[in-house]
């Protein structure tokens, strides 16, 4: 469902997946490529949310803001595993936040930065960049390699791919995403 609330009304780059059973209310703009996936929910009613290019947003995610005081942030090649909550903070680019993983109020997440499953980010604590943070709350564990810092545009790279198969753009005999057992 896309709501508007307020006189403000969501608005998505053509090149944007939106689900079916995704909720997105109020003052939302997403980027272009950027996926919100199903079961989702994306409420700017009490202030704005951004969603970067290429960010994808996975099923049974919620996304909120802080009444007046507190945005919600989002750059560019960020995933945003399933069931993830995200409230009135700052996730810059090329971020993976892992599957129920918290992040509150005021919250600053620097760019290139892994948060394990599960995790919570207190309210305005800042990640520093290039590390994955892990735990409740969230500690720095380890220095990231280079191969998971693109790990990470890799991840948001693959919804891109979902999104034009979603979308029918790119037509296939099968799936190519995955090979059935037999």
């Amino acid at each position: 469902m896309i709501y508007e609330f307020l006189k403000r009304s969501p608005e998505f780059d053509e090149t944007a997946f939106v689900a079916p059973s995704a909720d997105i209310i109020g003052d939302v703009k997403l980027g272009k490529e950027a996926s919100v996936w199903f079961n989702v929910t994306v409420r700017g009613d009490v202030n704005a949310i951004r969603i970067g290019d290429r960010t994808n947003v996975q099923d049974n995610v919620c996304i909120h803001v802080m009444n007046q005081t507190g945005p919600t942030h989002i750059g560019n090649d960020v995933t945003i595993g399933h069931g993830a909550m995200i409230h009135g903070c700052t996730i810059k680019d090329r971020v993976l936040v892992g599957i129920n993983a918290i992040v509150l109020d005021k919250a600053v997440i620097e760019e290139d930065v892994i948060i394990a499953a599960g995790s919570l980010v207190p309210p305005g604590k800042t990640l520093e960049s290039g590390y994955m943070y892990m735990g409740s709350p969230a500690k720095q564990v380890r220095k990231l390699s280079e191969e998971e810092i693109d790990s990470i545009k890799g991840y948001a790279s693959n919804y891109v791919k979902y999104i034009r198969a979603y979308q029918q753009k790119d037509t296939y005999d099968e799936n190519p995403f995955y090979t059935p057992e037999d």
